[in-house]
């Protein structure tokens, strides 16, 4: 990563967490219609019209409802309350689909046992409807707790309910893949979009990539089902070499990709018969994660400016 661009990303995702901004932003009508092109919209509404067609397009989707002020017990509960809905509105739409989790909006920042209990009581609710809850992974400062969250929740309801996520920008990765596959934790292995400094994460991108492809190559070999989640044609490529290599079916893993990127390539995985399941986020507190997906890649940042300019 060249100086302007980790300097540009370091700007962005800096941005994303100052509150001032995300309030000004979402009253800009403007920044809220590119906005649409990451994010489905503010409603449930919304996400089940994007989650219906790209069902019609043989994808599978993984709700996600954002909401990262979470800051008191009872707006967690409004959060619970939240993907208890979600879970009667999927079976109601017969989507094909599941759910994604922070684990901040349950309360881990202020009151572990309270985020324990409320995340508790979404993947039971998972349980009684059939379906699937994905622990979402969040900044380093969380990770460790997030995995004892989705262990303690593991234990008690099983690896068809829940499962956890890993950011091969970190360390720590390779050797927490091999641990939670070793317990039957099924895992989505992505890249990760927080910034983190030297001590805990790799900051040159080859780094991350290669802890990637190490990491990939764990969750291939452990006979669960996991999802390999990249917008790279090259980690998709050494992901389908490696498959094929180990005489895997293709329906062993998955790949995820976010909403609103590389529809070619969730498309043309997709016509080749490979799972595809794509994340689709929905809220009115959509500004954190979409300064996320503008630092990710330069060329968001462009396709953002040109259509802000058109107003």
């Amino acid at each position: 990563m060249d100086t302007t661009t980790s300097l540009s990303r370091s700007a962005l995702m800096f941005l994303s967490r100052r509150e001032g901004l995300k309030e000004a932003a979402t009253r800009v009508p403007a920044l809220g219609r590119v906005a649409r092109r990451f994010i489905a919209g503010e409603t449930l509404e919304d996400a089940v019209t994007a989650v219906k067609e790209l069902n019609a397009r043989g994808i599978t989707v993984s709700f996600d409802h954002l909401n990262e002020a979470v800051r008191t017990p009872d707006e967690t509960r409004a959060e619970v309350a939240e993907y208890l809905r979600l879970f009667a509105r999927i079976a109601q739409e017969k989507a094909r689909g599941n759910v994604s989790l922070k684990l901040t909006q349950c309360g881990l920042l202020f009151d572990k046992e309270l985020a324990l209990a409320n995340a508790r009581e979404v993947v039971a609710e998972a349980r009684r409807r059939g379906s699937f809850v994905r622990v979402d992974m969040e900044q380093s400062e969380v990770t460790q707790a997030t995995l004892d969250v989705v262990r303690a929740l593991h234990r008690e309801f099983g690896g068809k309910h829940v499962g956890a996520v890993l950011q091969s920008s970190l360390y720590r990765t390779e050797e927490d893949a091999r641990a939670l596959c070793a317990e039957g934790i099924r895992i989505r292995l992505c890249k990760g979009a927080y910034l983190e400094g030297p001590d805990v994460a790799y900051q040159d991108k080859r780094e991350v990539d290669e802890c990637f492809l190490r990491t990939m190559r764990v969750l291939l070999d452990s006979g669960l089902y996991h999802g390999i989640a990249t917008h790279d044609e090259r980690m998709i490529q050494e992901t389908l070499t490696y498959a094929k290599e180990k005489k895997l079916e293709r329906g062993a893993f998955e790949f995820q990709m976010l909403y609103g990127i590389r529809r070619d390539l969730q498309e043309l995985l997709v016509g080749e018969g490979y799972p595809v399941r794509v994340y689709v986020p929905y809220g009115k507190h959509w500004y954190p994660y979409f300064m996320r997906r503008l630092a990710e890649r330069p060329a968001n940042v462009w396709f953002v400016l040109k259509n802000f300019m058109k107003g």
